[in-house]
């Protein structure tokens, strides 16, 4: 999707000028789209049960939001800043129905332990084989489970602050600009890329390749599974076994650069032995 800073300025002006009715409810026809394109990007970890109809009345609520919040002079495209909004506001409805289940959450851990500790024991990404032996559980279990447990991934795209884009970013869509990092920030986003390079790199090239698609190619679930010639519930469930490892992987590397940085420290003070 093509970024502009203001797609219809006059009309933007209109709007800014007077706060007219009229303006602001053609401003939000106009930019309807992002709502739509931000429910198809997010479709891959919404509840089964909900329709679109449903997901788009809470994306509506997002953009509504950021045409009135949006400021002249910002330094930030309207589209970049409106889709961080719909987006909020699409996830926060689905905190306040707290419709997912204990049981679902339980397994989404458990899948995302046991594979942990299987990747760790075999030196690679274990299979589904191999994850549904050591959970005890039948290949079409296992399958089931990792698409009722999508949901609980949404989590990754972490959420920025819209309000503060300028200094915000996310771990892999929209960033923001990066000239208005200061160097602590910046440094630590460096930290973050490197550690999730890193991650992403321990993946099997079949999960590498569904998070490429769905993130840096932003093809929605129609077309990855197009592309993989899967089923779109097949996306969802090699989505969800990505990132449960992708999660569990960048937690232990940046563990082990903590406990490294702490070593460095401790050594620095150890005072020289005295020959």
């Amino acid at each position: 999707m093509s970024d502009e800073v203001l797609e219809n300025p006059e009309l933007w002006q209109a709007f800014w000028d007077g706060r007219g009715a009229q303006a602001r409810e053609a401003l939000i026809l106009q930019y309807i789209p992002l709502v739509k394109y931000v429910v198809g990007r997010l479709a891959i970890s919404l509840p089964h049960f909900l329709t679109s109809e449903d997901i788009i009345s809470y994306g509506v609520v997002g953009l509504i939001d950021a045409v009135e919040r949006y400021e002249s002079g910002r330094n930030v495209k309207f589209s970049t800043y409106a889709i961080a909004r719909i987006r909020g506001a699409i996830i926060d409805e689905l905190r306040a129905l707290d419709w997912m289940p204990r049981q679902v959450r339980k397994q989404a851990r458990d899948i995302e332990q046991t594979m942990s500790r299987l990747d760790q024991e075999l030196g690679r990404p274990a299979t589904e084989r191999e994850l549904a032996g050591a959970m005890g559980l039948s290949m079409e279990k296992l399958q089931q489970a990792l698409f009722d447990s999508s949901a609980t991934t949404i989590s990754m795209d972490r959420m920025v602050d819209a309000d503060n884009m300028d200094r915000s970013s996310q771990v892999m869509p929209e960033l923001a600009d990066e000239k208005a990092l200061d160097p602590l920030d910046y440094s630590e986003r460096m930290e973050l890329s490197h550690a999730l390079a890193k991650a992403i790199s321990q993946l099997s090239v079949r999960e590498q390749q569904v998070l490429s698609l769905y993130y840096v190619e932003e093809l929605n679930l129609r077309e990855i599974g197009q592309v993989l010639e899967v089923s779109e519930s097949r996306v969802c469930q090699l989505h969800t076994k990505s990132i449960l490892r992708l999660r569990t992987a960048l937690q232990r590397i940046l563990a082990e650069r903590g406990d490294d940085e702490e070593d460095e420290a401790a050594g620095r003070r150890e005072p020289a032995e005295v020959g």
